[in-house]
């Protein structure tokens, strides 16, 4: 998703606005837009995007000046280019209008007192422009007061409304704990299910596996999708559930414990929930009461249940004696599972469900993969590259090699080396990796890449639609100036190159690399080899050639 991209001088009247003027046209990051979908469809009980002092009191106090609980800052931060603007059309990343934003205040953020990060604000009323068109699963979007009018259109609106709050695959142990759940707000059975899918606005994620449980759910069980703005929005997987330290890229800020829950408490209850129950990852703690608290609906703890092994059935914890109760895999451990192509446990996990999930997530051998090599000039990463790219053609898998080199001539002709436009040349190499890998391929990928932001969002826009393997070619400065068969070095240290990795500018080794090698002590053929073997190891390759 392309964050805070603006264009200025576009006329709204022409994209069908109704407005005679001109205003610059801005996209928010992703979890501005998911704020600003939520103000619109009436998620939210705000008029817009916040003030200074209205933030500032939301993250202190979890309350707005006017002491109406409030659990979060719901901000719109704005390039340098904008921060002096009177009005702005909010648009959707394919640049469609959603809405206009007359500015009330403008504002500067330097700490986590009154926002994430630091830079220019602005606040104000939103005015809707035209219904959202951009983003996944839009049937399933449907705004707040759509829902409250069906259940009063047939009938069901005096009856308790569950909604619960799920971003994970629905397993026996969580159906369970929706089922009872159910039966404790209305002890004559007539409650309904809304269940909340939480996920990211281009991203559906394990939607389809949530939706494959609706059978199994109480009867007048409901779903809606909806992306509510944690700090993993941009991380491409948001939501209460997830484990403190997750942080999807947006500008979602850290905030107590809790106040990611209230949010979804207020959601729920624009959706006409009078419960809430919040589906948490196996282990994952919930906060406590005092940090839940003033909550707008009362948001349920969720029972404990394990498998008892010599039953066969499913209780709640506190009913199994300590040796025979098996505990729900983790999400980790499923993915691994999936990984690996092997089945899903009956016990663990309806058949329903499970298919979803093969499905959604195929084993690594079938699963498109990018492999990224990351180095100094004349650390040898082609060279190994391209024997890799060999070695799994040779395993059966279709393969893209996608050299810096080449790249630069045929996919980036007339950048620079500006950081800017080495920045523009990752990404778009990013983006071409990412489309070999969403159909299922390998993309081999070798460039300096020195900066780990970039390199971050390329891992980040991969691993949207298949995996990423990060290889860091830690061959020492001086052994690659040594080597210097292109004469760069010698020009850099002349001055004949300015801003070149490793003598004018700075490589920033790579913390997260999931292969380090260093062609200093090895054989092409060794460190060729090395890697197939980690590919091997890991499921992306079968363990024959």
């Amino acid at each position: 998703m392309t964050a805070g991209r603006a264009e200025v001088g576009l006329d709204a009247n022409q994209q069908g606005q109704g407005r005679q003027d001109t205003a610059p046209v801005f996209t928010p990051d992703p979890a501005t837009l998911a704020h600003l979908e939520l103000i619109l469809n009436g998620g939210y009980p705000l008029p817009g995007f916040m003030t200074s002092e209205e933030a500032a009191s939301t993250i202190k106090h979890g309350r707005l000046p006017d002491g109406t609980p409030w659990p979060v800052p719901v901000t719109l931060p704005v390039p340098d280019t904008l921060a002096d603007a009177d009005q702005l059309v909010l648009a959707d990343p394919e640049g469609a209008p959603l809405a206009e934003l007359r500015v009330s205040e403008r504002w500067w953020c330097d700490d986590g007192d009154r926002d994430d990060g630091h830079g220019h604000r602005l606040a104000g009323e939103v005015r809707f422009s035209r219904p959202p068109m951009y983003g996944v699963l839009r049937h399933l979007r449907m705004a707040p007061a759509e829902i409250r009018g069906q259940r009063e259109i047939g009938g069901f609106a005096d009856r308790p409304l569950l909604a619960v709050l799920a971003d994970r695959p629905l397993h026996h142990r969580s159906l369970h704990q929706i089922r009872a759940a159910a039966e404790e707000v209305a002890e004559d059975g007539r409650a309904e299910v809304l269940v909340i899918i939480n996920t990211p606005l281009d991203d559906e994620g394990l939607t389809p596996a949530i939706l494959a449980a609706e059978p199994l759910l109480p009867p007048r069980t409901r779903f809606v999708v909806a992306t509510l703005p944690t700090p993993a929005c941009g991380d491409v997987h948001p939501s209460p559930s997830a484990p403190s330290g997750r942080a999807p890229g947006g500008t979602a800020p850290r905030l107590p414990t809790g106040r990611y829950d209230l949010l979804a408490a207020h959601v729920a209850r624009a959706y006409g929930a009078t419960h809430l129950l919040i589906d948490r990852a196996p282990r994952t703690p919930a906060p406590s009461d005092e940090d839940l608290e003033p909550a707008p609906i009362p948001i349920l703890p969720a029972a404990e249940w394990c498998y008892d092994t010599r039953d066969e059935l499913w209780r709640q914890a506190d009913q199994v004696a300590a040796d025979r109760a098996e505990i729900e895999p983790s999400d980790a451990e499923v993915e691994e599972m999936l990984a690996r192509g092997r089945e899903l446990p009956a016990w663990f996990t309806p058949a329903r469900v499970a298919a979803e999930l093969h499905r959604l997530r195929p084993a690594r051998t079938r699963r498109g993969l990018t492999l990224f090599f990351t180095g100094l000039s004349g650390s040898g990463k082609s060279t190994v590259a391209r024997g890799v790219a060999e070695g799994v053609r040779r395993a059966g898998r279709t393969v893209t090699l996608l050299d810096g080199d080449v790249v630069r001539r045929m996919l980036s002709a007339g950048l620079t080396f500006s950081r800017e436009d080495r920045d523009l040349n990752i990404r778009r190499i990013g983006y071409v990796a990412a489309e070999i890998t969403r159909h299922g391929g390998v993309a081999i990928c070798a460039p300096i890449a020195p900066y780990a932001a970039t390199r971050a969002q390329v891992r980040a826009m991969v691993e949207e639609t298949g995996d990423f393997f990060l290889v860091h070619v830690a061959t020492p400065l001086e052994v690659c100036e040594a080597r210097d068969r292109k004469g760069l070095y010698a020009k850099a240290r002349a001055g004949e190159i300015p801003e070149f990795t490793g003598v004018s500018d700075p490589y920033e080794e790579p913390a997260d690399a999931d292969l380090v090698l260093d062609t200093q002590h090895t054989t092409e053929g060794e460190s060729v080899a090395e890697v197939l073997a980690a590919l091997r190891a890991g499921g992306w390759l079968p363990d024959h050639n």
